[in-house]
Order: C-alpha cells, then sequence, then structure tokens
C-alpha cells in the first residue's frame, strides 16, 4: 500500500516505472528521498514562479527545522546501538525521552510548515505539498523503523 502511495505521488514517467512499485523501485524512491528531499518535492509539485518565490523559502527552512530534529533523533539511536548490549533501565529511559522529544520537534515543524502552506498556495496545490511531504517523512520513518533494533 505504502508503494502504491508513494507511486501516486511521483511525475507521470516516474508513475510508469512505478507501477506495481517493486522492491527495487522502493530502494531507487528511498535513494533519492536520502540524498535529496528538496528534488523530490520540487518535481512533484508544479508550481508557478510568483508560488515558486514564496513556497521555497518557507520550504526550505522547513528542511533546516526538520534537520535539526532528524539529527537530534539520530544521537539518540547511537547512543541506543552503543549501549545497546549493556543498556540499563536507567540508561534506556534517557533515549527514549530524547527520541520522543526529537519527534515532537519535527511534529511542530510540521505543522507550522503545513501552516503556512495553506496561506500562500493554492488549496489544492496545499494540499498536494502536505502529501508529498507526508509521503516522503513515511518513507522515512519506514527505514527507521526497518533498521532501528528493538530494545532486548
Amino acid at each position: 500500500l505504502l508503494a502504491a502511495a508513494l507511486a501516486a505521488g511521483l511525475p507521470a514517467a516516474a508513475q510508469q516505472a512505478q507501477v506495481g512499485a517493486d522492491e527495487a523501485g522502493m530502494k531507487t524512491l528511498r535513494t533519492r528521498v536520502a540524498k535529496d528531499h528538496r528534488a523530490v518535492m520540487q518535481e512533484n509539485l508544479p508550481l508557478t514562479d510568483a508560488e515558486a518565490k514564496k513556497f521555497w523559502p518557507v520550504y526550505d527552512a522547513y528542511l533546516k527545522d526538520l534537520a535539526d530534529a532528524t539529527r537530534r533523533q539520530n544521537r539518540a539511536i547511537i547512543d541506543y546501538v552503543n549501549t545497546e548490549s549493556t543498556m540499563s533501565d536507567p540508561q534506556a529511559k534517557p533515549i527514549a525521552r530524547e527520541i520522543a522529544s526529537a519527534e515532537e520537534a519535527e511534529g511542530k515543524a510540521r505543522r507550522a510548515f503545513f501552516r503556512k502552506v495553506e496561506e500562500i498556495l493554492p488549496g489544492k496545490k496545499a494540499a498536494r505539498a502536505m502529501q508529498i511531504e507526508n509521503k516522503i517523512r513515511a518513507v522515512r520513518q519506514f527505514d527507521l523503523a526497518a533498521t532501528f533494533p528493538l530494545v532486548k
């Protein structure tokens, strides 16, 4: 289902290549998202010059906020991985709190971004931007969930 949803947000040519979204297609999409989050948005959100002039500074600021939250989350995950085999309950709690706090910061950044997008783009384009961003996030969250081991 995720693969089909992601394919729906791609340009027509890419949609043809993604029909049935096999594992190789998902790997390609994940690589593209990891390599250049902004380019995936740019390729899938047609904007007029006037809309682009308003949208891209807002999006770039959002990506900066998102990167800060992601760095915090990654740091906590590294702490977990470094102590996984010897982790105690007292060590696990601050790591879990930091991951939750980073996720809250990401949510706050996303809400602020979505509010601004609604103000600067027509309704359908604003909704499309939000959908694309949600799909990008879903890919990233899936990858994180697939690679992050459960606490033992």
